[in-house]
């Protein structure tokens, strides 16, 4: 019988090359997420002061965070441009904020990290007599926390009856307003003479009829 050809052998496919891998393009570094202030980092202390100084306290305490915070923008200025800079302030540290509460009269209220932090606050200002033993609750204050300002209660002309300091119990007239200070310029009614005084918008109140 004839011999029948051997079936030609099919090349193999030639192999495809691997396509090249791309290299993975920068990866963008997530922006820092700022840490929201959390409730347990915030305690609340009741710095006890001399009577009626106790706005003289905060403004002390409110005029150094602002200092701080400039010498923070200086710093960091500085750092920017690969300096050192000294600060001539004391620097203050995780101090929220500072308040004053009705029902607390010779004490102003510090929002601040811990109880060094408060101290630390408080350190060379006149006028401050001590701390009230342990913390203030949130719920103590939250009510005072809400409620508006003395001074957008009152206008110019309105009568009103003087709750606090060395005119107390004496009614008079409003002739000027300064928002930004919480003061009012007023005209004692129960003086023998028209001298106009500045006093503190919160030792105000506005009687109902608001005119004399």
């Amino acid at each position: 019988e004839p011999v029948s050809e051997p079936e030609p052998v099919s090349e193999p496919e030639p192999v495809s090359e691997p396509e090249p891998v791309s290299e993975p393009g920068p990866v963008s570094e997530p922006e820092p997420v700022s840490e929201p202030e959390v409730e347990e980092n915030s305690h609340l202390f009741a710095v006890r002061t001399t009577g009626g100084q106790e706005k003289i306290v905060m403004k002390t305490l409110e005029a150094k965070m602002k200092l701080d915070q400039k010498d923070d923008e200086e710093i960091q200025k500085a750092q920017e441009e690969g300096k050192e800079i000294e600060t001539k302030n004391a620097r203050l540290k995780n101090i929220q904020s500072v308040l004053l509460v009705d029902d607390l009269k010779g004490y102003v209220v510090v929002e601040a990290e811990g109880v060094s932090a408060m101290f630390n606050a408080i350190q060379g200002i006149r006028h401050i007599r001590g701390q009230l033993r342990g913390e203030l609750e949130y719920s103590e204050i939250e009510n005072y926390l809400i409620k508006k300002s003395t001074v957008s209660e009152l206008s110019v002309d309105n009568t009103v009856e003087i709750i606090a300091g060395p005119f107390k119990g004496m009614k008079a007239t409003v002739t000027r307003i300064d928002h930004e200070k919480e003061e009012a310029i007023v005209i004692l009614l129960d003086a023998p003479y028209q001298l106009p005084v500045t006093i503190d918008a919160n030792f105000l109140k506005a009687l109902k009829d608001g005119k004399n």
